[in-house]
């Protein structure tokens, strides 16, 4: 067994002098960008973050050959107070960070309705990209955005930093090699959908451009406790802007369920639900709730790969999954497994595996190296549009209540026309990302 702790973040203070340490962006219209960006080996990246919030905060310990120089974020005194602390340039509008040519890339830790546009954007400026998990609202953005970086020839990193954790890699390929026997089922977490949100309106902050915030979306009245991704119960919780933690946590445990199956490029064929109809609820008012708490009705989801596999929803761990193997049951969690074997597991690691722990950021470390050496990431874009995908089939099979065929190569539906209106949705002008 291998159980620890993910090494505490530090915090590098970074010295780039830059015009002003408080310099404000204006906004500018949406546009394509055409510049084309390349760092060479040896040179200094210059790190743009379009987004201030509690995650950007979490992705800040970059490795000692990248530095921070610009900060956007709606609510600009967030941009603000971080740009200041890395003597960097703030800006309340992304577009003008991607204007600017000193960023050679960027960091998006957005809410999930504002993950696609930017990192198109980002491609077409000549930018490289890390955007945060899951990757996409919809599985028509997925499409965009990886069309979008090869294209642009960009490279862009998921933040499934799972895939960066030497238990999971380890675990992960010991099922994908057939070192366990057979694939006989694999269990995975029963991840809440996404609920309704009907809050009153609240006056908002100084500062913060809300219709922006709203993007995509039709605008609703500002509430703080849509604002913050996991308040009361935050925006991570709203159809909107999320898939819930069908998304949140599912980006994780169903991405390693994709690595671990060799289906890092296809996905599931069926998918289907058991149990009592999905009965989403609609808040009106904000109500506390502990994180991961379970409300409304769930129905356990299913899927069926070409090659056989079930994959179940039902209570597995939230980070990874239990694959129930032929020599032996194993269970994949965040920087953890387990196998029900004692003998097994010896036998397994006696063959040199190694097992040093990681420093704590070496999925930015990746991203980084993959930036001076062009090589894609361990979580490219198609990884992550792929892994995302799953997640909103589960979506789209609870809101449905049918048997769904998917076409993972058409990325559609099989004879089912009102699925397919799922697979994208109408999006507010000018905040489209067809824009490739």
């Amino acid at each position: 067994m291998l159980n620890r702790s993910i090494a505490k973040r530090r915090t590098f203070l970074h010295t780039l002098a830059i015009a002003s340490t408080a310099a404000i962006c204006k906004s500018a219209p949406l546009k394509a960008f055409a510049a084309k960006g390349r760092v060479g080996a040896n040179d200094l990246i210059n790190i743009g973050y379009i987004g201030a919030g509690r995650r950007a905060l979490q992705l800040m310990d970059l490795p000692p050959e990248a530095r921070i120089v610009a900060v956007a974020d709606v609510h600009l005194s967030r941009a603000e107070v971080v740009a200041k602390k890395y003597q960097g340039v703030a800006c309340q509008d992304y577009r003008k960070l991607l204007d600017m040519k000193d960023v050679d890339a960027v960091v998006i830790a957005t809410p999930d309705h504002w993950h696609a546009l930017p990192s198109i954007h980002a491609c077409q400026a000549g930018k490289d990209v890390y955007c945060e998990k899951p990757l996409t609202l919809t599985i028509r953005e997925g499409r965009q955005m990886v069309d979008a970086a090869r294209r642009y020839q960009r490279i862009v990193q998921t933040g499934s930093q799972q895939r960066s954790m030497v238990a999971n890699r380890v675990a992960c390929q010991w099922v994908r090699e057939g070192r366990l026997g057979k694939v006989l089922e694999v269990i995975g977490s029963n991840y809440p959908s996404p609920w309704y949100c009907d809050f009153p309106a609240q006056e908002t902050p100084a500062g913060l451009d809300w219709d922006m915030w709203c993007g995509q979306t039709i605008p609703r009245a500002f509430h703080n406790d849509i604002f913050i991704s996991r308040s009361n119960p935050g925006w991570i919780s709203f159809r909107q802007y999320s898939g819930g933690e069908m998304t949140g946590w599912g980006a994780h445990g169903l991405d390693q369920v994709q690595w671990a199956l060799g289906m890092d490029e296809t996905g599931p064929v069926e998918i289907w639900t058991e149990g009592t109809k999905f009965d989403p609820p609609k808040y009106a008012m904000p109500e506390p709730r502990a994180r991961g708490e379970k409300l409304g009705t769930y129905p356990e989801v299913l899927f069926r790969y070409a090659n056989g596999v079930t994959l179940r929803l039902a209570d597995g761990p939230p980070g990874g999954a239990i694959f129930v193997c032929e020599r032996g049951r194993l269970t994949i969690d965040r920087a953890y497994f387990k196998l029900d074997s004692p003998e097994l597991e010896k036998e397994l690691l006696r063959e040199q595996v190694d097992l040093t722990p990681e420093p704590g950021n070496e999925h930015l470390k990746n991203w980084i190296a993959c930036i001076k050496s062009r090589n894609r990431p361990v979580a490219d874009v198609e990884i992550g549009h792929r892994s995302a995908t799953v997640c909103h089939l589960g979506n789209i099979a609870r809101e449905t209540g049918r048997k769904l065929k998917w076409d993972p190569v058409a990325e559609q539906f099989v004879g089912d026309v009102s699925a397919n209106q799922l697979v994208s949705r109408e999006q507010r002008a000018p905040y489209q990302t067809d824009v490739t």
